[in-house]
């Protein structure tokens, strides 16, 4: 674990009747590790996977919209307590770089981009906005330099083809030393070689193989036979 930038995660004292904490998964925080240089969160909608991925990307440093740690904007404040709560347990070396990346956020992350320094050195020099919600977001990955990186529903923005594609520029990356926290509903991505995967749900949150998730049984169970799956859901 020397090899990540965060090892772990810990809360102070909470009051675990108030929102989010809560949250049975954010009651349970104190199990995750991150003992790979890639781990996933995935679980369902309202599981907490994204209020834990912002609030560890915000005690790392970053913009709570996202961007480097060199940003610094804020369209509408809406981060969690959880965020003031949170301590990072660190490994030896610090980050020198990193990126936190939100669907939802992006637009606004990109347009505040497209204004900073920073930008000819991000997108290569080309107008994010003259490219498609994937095209940005690849484009921006592939000027990444090693580093932090925490992705809040990448796939969001991505085919599965251009998923295929972040896949080889994350493994690119952590052959480099990098290391990835994502949150996720993609079976491609979580299907990354070697990673912790955690899963969110009413019991808490632990660690899962990629055979065992959800979305990969429910998706494989889909595809195998997808007119009798939907034959026994839409036919009374």
């Amino acid at each position: 674990m020397d090899k990540v930038f965060i090892r772990g995660v810990r809360l102070g004292e909470v009051d675990y009747s108030t929102y989010p904490f809560s949250i049975p998964a954010v009651k349970d925080i104190e199990s995750v590790h991150f003992a790979s240089p890639v781990t996933f969160f995935v679980g369902e909608n309202g599981s907490g996977k994204s209020t834990l991925v912002e609030a560890i990307a915000v005690a790392a440093g970053f913009n709570a919209e996202g961007g480097t740690k060199n940003y610094n904007f804020s369209s509408q404040d809406t981060t969690s307590s959880l965020t003031s709560n949170i301590t990072l347990i660190r490994g030896i070396v610090r980050e020198k770089y990193g990126y936190f990346l939100r669907a939802e956020t992006f637009y606004t992350t990109a347009s505040y981009a497209e204004n900073d320094v920073e930008a000819p050195l991000l997108f290569g020099g080309k107008r994010i906005h003259e490219q498609s919600h994937g095209e940005a977001f690849l484009s921006i990955v592939k000027e990444f330099r090693p580093g932090l990186f925490i992705f809040d529903e990448p796939e969001a923005a991505l085919s599965p083809q251009r998923q295929l594609a972040l896949l080889v520029a994350m493994h690119d990356l952590v052959q480099q030393g990098s290391q990835f926290i994502i949150a996720t509903h993609s079976p491609i991505l979580l299907a990354y070689p070697k990673a912790n995967i955690y899963q969110l749900s009413q019991e808490g949150i632990g660690k899962v193989g990629y055979e065992d998730v959800e979305h990969v049984t429910l998706t494989r169970d889909f595809l195998a036979n997808p007119s009798g799956y939907l034959n026994r859901l839409l036919i009374s």
